[in-house]
């Protein structure tokens, strides 16, 4: 198994809210997502959730490879909410959540699951490549963003009109015709994309956080063919870089709006044999 992960936070000196790791014949990675400046109602942090979870699912998924990704899944986030104990209340609309990828090899193939707007990339020994992201959250995002998007990103007007827009997001979180993502409800991972792909068609997988992808969905500065292309011939520590360079030359967030100017950023390239 042959694996490259490359990862930085979206600053010097603050937490890196991504995980991601990889065992035999397995992978995960997960996007923690908090609300800047809410009460949470949780002591342990953002990055604390997304790690912790990260690192039971993973055991998770190479312990029981007779349970599903969905199965492993809400049953390490029941563990994770046991693990908050008395300290943390999780009523709290702004209590931490992540985004979740996961890959397994099984016996009928590559299984995966997603949730949250993190992707999943496969790359086929034709050349061609096909993204898996959940979308839900953009759907609902569009909807909400408003005015959001105009403003200079880091500005108090922008950070303003942004906790405005995450507080309502907030409210359509893990709700019928809202969006899904990991959290304190186990019943969350009842909603992830599943499915199987064949393996032996397979040249890679690659497990990548939104603040990776900013390159392709973000910036249109690359397309999928291309990011690949970069991880193969350079690997993630490549990618990131490019996402950086991009991100320098737009601080303000008026060429591509965002609601931050850099993002934590992750990608885990597994090359098949």
């Amino acid at each position: 198994m042959r694996v490259a992960l490359g990862s930085l936070p979206s600053a010097p000196g603050l937490d890196n809210e991504d995980f991601a790791a990889a065992a035999p014949g397995a992978a995960v990675l997960l996007d923690g997502a908090g609300v800047a400046g809410a009460e949470t109602g949780c002591v342990h942090g953002v990055a604390w959730f997304s790690g912790t979870l990260g690192a039971l699912l993973l055991r998770k998924v190479t312990a029981h490879p007779d349970r599903t990704l969905a199965d492993c899944l809400a049953d390490s986030i029941g563990e994770v909410r046991s693990l908050h104990g008395d300290r943390c209340d999780l009523t709290y609309r702004a209590s931490p959540t992540s985004t979740v990828v996961a890959v397994r090899l099984g016996d009928a193939g590559l299984e995966y699951l997603v949730l949250g707007d993190s992707s999943l990339l496969l790359a086929d020994r034709d050349g061609a490549t096909s993204v898996l992201t959940d979308r839900r959250l953009d759907g609902v995002g569009k909807r909400l963003r408003g005015h959001v998007d105009d403003l200079p990103t880091g500005s108090p007007e922008h950070a303003a009109a942004l906790a405005e827009y995450r507080n309502a997001l907030t409210g359509l979180r893990n709700r019928p015709g809202g969006f899904w993502i990991a959290g304190p409800d186990p019943r969350a991972a009842e909603h992830a994309l599943t499915g199987t792909v064949p393996v032996d068609s397979l040249t890679s997988v690659t497990l990548l956080s939104d603040g990776a992808t900013r390159l392709v969905d973000r910036f249109e500065l690359a397309d999928w063919d291309k990011l690949l292309r970069v991880l193969n011939s350079s690997g993630p520590d490549e990618l990131i870089r490019l996402v950086r360079e991009a991100e320098a030359g737009d601080p303000d967030g008026r060429r591509w709006p965002r609601g931050k100017a850099q993002d934590d950023a992750t990608a885990l390239h597994w090359v098949l044999p």
